[in-house]
C-alpha cells in the first residue's frame, strides 16, 4: 500500500473526509501521518479519531514534512495529500515536492497564476508526481465523453457549453457560522475570483478534458449579486477555442434551489454529446442523421477509459466519490508502476496534473480581468 499523509481536513473540514473516503476505497492507500489544523490540538484530536499514530500526528505541515523526511524509507509517507483553503495550497506544496514527496493536491491549484508557475517549476525540478483534484474528469461518462470526441465521431467541434448552478450562497452565509462560506468569499484566503475560482474552475477544466481544445479569448460578464459579498458570486463567459470553436461557460452560486448539477454539451459537425452531474452514469450522443443514443456507464460497449473507472455492473450508481476515488486509484497506480519500473497502461495516467492547475489559475485571473474591463474580447494569456 501507498503510505499518505494529510494536510488539512481535520475536525469539522468538509473536503478532507472526502479525500480519505476516496483514498480508502480501492484499499491503495493507508493514512499513516497528518498534520489536519493550523491549531495543534485540532490536529491532533483529529488525527486520534482517525487512529494515527500520536507521534504521527504533527503541529504543522513543517513538521510534518521535516519529520517524516527523516523516518526510515521503508516508513516514511510516500504521498502528501493537501486540503487546505487555496491560501494555504502553495507553501506545502513546494516543500512536499521539494523533500521528495508526490503531491495531491486540491483544487484550484494555487492562491495566484505567479504561484502556479513557480509550483510548475518545482514539480518538474522534483521529478515527482502530482495530481490535482478535478472530480468531474473522473466520471467514467466523462471519460467516454472524451475519447468520443477525440476519436474524430463528431466530426469538428463547433460549440461547447457548460454550466455550473449552485445555490447555496444566495444569502449572505459569510455573516453566520459556515466555515465553507467565510473562507470561499473571503479574498485573503479564496484569491481574486469567488464562484469562478471556486466552481468556475471545474467547468473551465471540463470544458477543455472533454472537447481536448483550449481556451485562445475570452469575454466575461462577472457579478456580486449579494449585498456585502468580497467576491464574485455569480458570471457568464464567451469563449474561442482553438480550432475555431465557440463555447459558453456559466457558473453561479446564487441560483436558489440549485445543488452540484454541473452540464457539459459539445457540438461537432456531426454530433454532439450531453452530460450531467444528475445522472452521471448516462452519456447522450445526438447524432446529425440518426436517432440520439444513450450510453450508459457499465456497458459493453464503452471505451477502454471508461472501463478502467468504473467499479460496479450496469445499472448500480456510481457518484461523486467514485469519481474522485477514480483520480487517487490513477495516480497510485501510476506510482506503483514507478516504483516497480513498469510503464503504467495510459488509462491509469490519465489525472489532471499541474499543467491543468496552472491553465485553472490563468482562467481565474483572465476571466476577472476580463470581468473588470471595458474590452469586449481579451486574450487568454498565460
Amino acid at each position: 500500500m501507498i503510505r499518505l499523509g494529510m494536510i488539512g481536513g481535520g475536525q469539522g473540514a468538509f473536503i478532507g473526509a472526502v479525500h480519505r473516503h476516496a483514498a480508502a476505497l480501492d484499499g491503495l492507500y493507508e493514512l499513516v501521518a497528518g498534520a489536519f489544523s493550523s491549531n495543534p490540538e485540532t490536529s491532533k484530536a483529529s488525527g486520534q479519531l482517525l487512529g494515527l499514530a500520536p507521534e504521527r500526528v504533527y503541529a504543522s505541515y513543517e513538521e510534518l514534512i521535516q519529520q517524516e523526511k527523516e523516518r526510515p524509507e521503508a516508513e516514511r509517507v510516500q504521498v502528501i495529500s493537501i486540503v487546505t483553503p487555496n491560501h494555504l495550497h502553495f507553501a506545502p506544496a513546494k516543500l512536499a515536492l521539494e523533500n521528495g514527496f508526490h503531491v495531491i493536491l486540491d483544487k484550484p491549484m494555487t492562491f495566484s497564476l505567479a504561484e502556479a508557475k513557480e509550483l510548475e517549476h518545482v514539480a518538474a525540478a522534483s521529478g515527482c508526481r502530482f495530481c490535482l483534484t478535478h472530480t468531474y474528469t473522473g466520471y467514467p461518462m466523462v471519460k467516454e465523453a472524451r475519447q468520443l470526441v477525440a476519436s474524430g465521431e463528431l466530426g469538428t467541434i463547433r460549440k461547447a457549453y457548460v454550466e455550473y448552478p449552485q445555490g447555496w450562497l444566495s444569502t449572505f452565509e459569510e455573516g453566520g457560522a459556515n466555515k465553507q462560506a467565510s473562507w470561499r468569499t473571503d479574498p485573503a484566503r479564496s484569491g481574486v475570483a469567488g464562484a469562478m475560482g471556486d466552481i468556475g474552475t471545474h467547468a473551465f477544466n471540463l470544458l477543455e478534458y472533454v472537447s481536448g481544445l483550449t481556451v485562445t479569448q475570452l469575454c466575461a460578464d462577472i457579478n456580486t449579486v449579494v449585498s456585502g459579498r468580497q467576491l464574485d458570486d455569480d458570471g457568464a463567459v464567451l469563449l474561442r477555442l482553438s480550432g475555431g470553436a465557440s463555447g459558453v461557460l456559466v457558473a453561479t452560486q446564487v441560483a436558489a434551489g440549485e445543488e452540484n448539477n454541473v452540464r457539459l454539451r459539445v457540438y461537432g459537425e456531426k454530433g454532439g454529446l450531453e452530460w450531467q452531474q444528475a445522472d452521471a452514469n448516462t452519456l447522450q450522443v445526438k447524432w446529425l442523421d440518426r436517432p440520439t443514443e444513450i450510453r450508459r456507464t457499465g456497458a459493453g460497449y464503452v471505451s477502454s477509459y471508461a472501463r478502467h473507472n468504473t467499479r460496479t455492473p450496469a445499472g448500480h450508481p456510481e457518484g461523486y466519490l467514485e469519481a474522485f476515488a477514480n483520480l487517487y486509484r490513477n495516480f497510485a497506480l501510476s506510482l506503483q508502476a514507478d516504483l516497480s519500473g513498469t510503464t503504467a497502461p495510459p488509462e491509469a495516467l490519465d489525472y489532471p496534473s499541474i499543467a491543468e492547475g496552472v491553465r485553472g489559475m490563468a482562467f481565474i485571473e483572465n476571466v476577472i480581468a476580463s470581468g473588470r474591463s471595458n474590452q469586449k474580447w481579451t486574450e487568454f494569456t498565460v
